[in-house]
């Protein structure tokens, strides 16, 4: 096997879904003029983080000097399908986007990259540099796992694979070592608009764009301070995230179930009680949550969504 082969494989191996290899250059004009159009119109909210290091989010060479490659991989976390439902069929329930019912995908996903560099770095033959990027690294990840050949950007602004859909937890390797990049998937949504109806929100524009203020995921994870009198109601019971455009776009309805089995999953964090939440102590919610996406939005934060959910139920 070629060099890109026995990385492919490794990757493989370690539990990824998907790898694939594109070259180190800029985002295209067109992209990049999509996301400047988008910062100024203001849909990113309060995002700050998103204007920030805005070369080195569209040009992967900014990360990593004399970068001339990057791998780019994705693990699937579709879940499996729900058993019976909590016996205590009274108690008002939150629901948990699909991801959250896994472990904290952030140090899982590092740890595997780790081993995945470590194995390139034995088999390249020459001296070679890794810039390991999973979601926090200002990286315009999800157009580059689209120029790589991993899926699409559909219609609902996430990557779609036509075997896997959207439920992917993207990782890009940013490497000095030069690589044979992969062709891009010749697919898309077409005439589909079932995400854009299936948003509470509006947050899917019919233009196209995509307006962060309006996302059910964005006002129960980033946002801070007291939801706008105008979109409360309409998060429903989301306690955390929103997956209602993932749930109703075509190519997830038979995406095979996440096969990894070192990847933690808490089928019963798919609903939580939503007066339990709100009876939780400090420490009741660091030890519950302690290996949680949860863990990053604070107590204060959850209750509040709790709270909405329980007003709107």
């Amino acid at each position: 096997m070629t060099l890109a082969q026995d990385i492919k494989h490794k990757a493989l191996q370690l539990g990824f879904d998907l790898v694939a290899i594109t070259d180190a250059s800029p985002l295209d004009s067109e992209q990049f003029e999509f996301f400047t159009d988008w910062l100024s119109l203001g849909y990113a909210a309060r995002m700050d983080y998103m204007r920030n290091n805005l070369d080195k989010r569209t040009s992967p060479a900014k990360l990593l000097d004399s970068a001339q490659s990057v791998i780019c991989l994705a693990l699937n976390y579709t879940p499996p399908p729900r058993g019976e439902s909590s016996p205590d069929v009274t108690a008002p329930m939150g629901k948990v986007a699909n991801y959250a019912q896994y472990e904290d995908y952030h140090p899982f996903v590092k740890k595997q990259l780790r081993q995945l560099t470590d194995f390139i770095s034995s088999i390249a033959g020459v001296d070679v540099e890794f810039k390991i990027c999973v979601d926090s690294a200002p990286l315009a990840e999800r157009a580059l796992t689209a120029r790589a050949g991993l899926g699409f950007i559909g219609k609902n602004h996430m990557l779609i694979n036509p075997r896997f859909g959207s439920q992917l937890l993207l990782a890009e390797i940013v490497t000095t070592l030069s690589l044979p990049p992969d062709k891009p998937i010749e697919t898309g949504c077409a005439n589909c608009n079932k995400c854009l109806a299936a948003c509470p929100t509006g947050a899917l524009r019919p233009d196209g764009q995509f307006d962060a203020n309006k996302c059910i995921s964005y006002l129960t994870i980033e946002y801070k301070g007291d939801f706008p009198p105008d979109l409360s109601p309409k998060i429903g019971n989301h306690l955390f995230g929103c997956d209602e455009c993932v749930l109703a776009c075509p190519y997830n309805a038979d995406a095979p179930v996440c096969k990894n089995k070192d990847f933690r999953f808490f089928p019963d964090r798919a609903e939580l009680n939503l007066r339990r939440i709100l009876d939780m102590t400090e420490d009741d919610f660091e030890t519950e949550f302690a290996d949680s996406p949860f863990l990053r939005l604070g107590l204060e934060r959850l209750k509040r969504n709790a709270q909405t959910c329980l007003n709107n139920l």
